[in-house]
């Protein structure tokens, strides 16, 4: 009969990698279905020669599975965002108008310019540093701070 390190140190550990686990993702139900993860992704790999090294990868691999469903929370987050109720809810042309003046509320002329053609003509950074006389780069750093103000301008809008 072959010994089975891995469960039976995830047996024994199952208690501390939930504490763990929900110390990580504010969330029971989130860290039970980490603590699932972590065990089919292990159970999956090389069988473990110790309960030391079992102990080990499970704490590591339920750290990287916290970390990575951290990350993909706040992908979600700004993608399935209250934006979506906005713009639902601004269903008329002159509704979105007002909302994305609201949006873009701060702007420099310059700025509000390069969003315009990037948003609303769909050009290119480089159509973009063409058109308005300026490297790509200059470009590029006009929109990420574009794409800053109107991040912190939804967030005051939001509350």
């Amino acid at each position: 009969m072959k010994t089975d390190h891995l469960t039976s140190t995830f047996m024994a550990l199952r208690q501390r990698l939930h504490r763990s686990a929900l110390a990580y993702l504010k969330d029971d139900e989130d860290a039970r279905d980490a603590l699932q993860d972590t065990f089919v992704k292990l159970w999956k790999s090389e069988e473990m020669e110790s309960d030391s090294e079992a102990s080990s990868k499970l704490f590591v691999a339920l750290k990287n599975i916290c970390i990575d469903r951290i990350r993909r929370r706040r992908t979600v987050a700004l993608e399935d965002s209250h934006m979506v109720s906005l713009k639902i809810e601004a269903s008329t042309g002159e509704d979105m108008e007002r909302l994305e003046s609201l949006l873009t509320a701060g702007l420099t002329q310059v700025q509000r310019h390069i969003y315009s053609l990037s948003v609303h003509y769909s050009m290119d950074y480089e159509d973009i540093a063409k058109r308005m006389n300026m490297t790509e780069g200059a470009v590029r750093t006009q929109m990420c701070r574009v794409r800053k103000k109107i991040s912190e301008n939804y967030k005051i809008l939001d509350r």
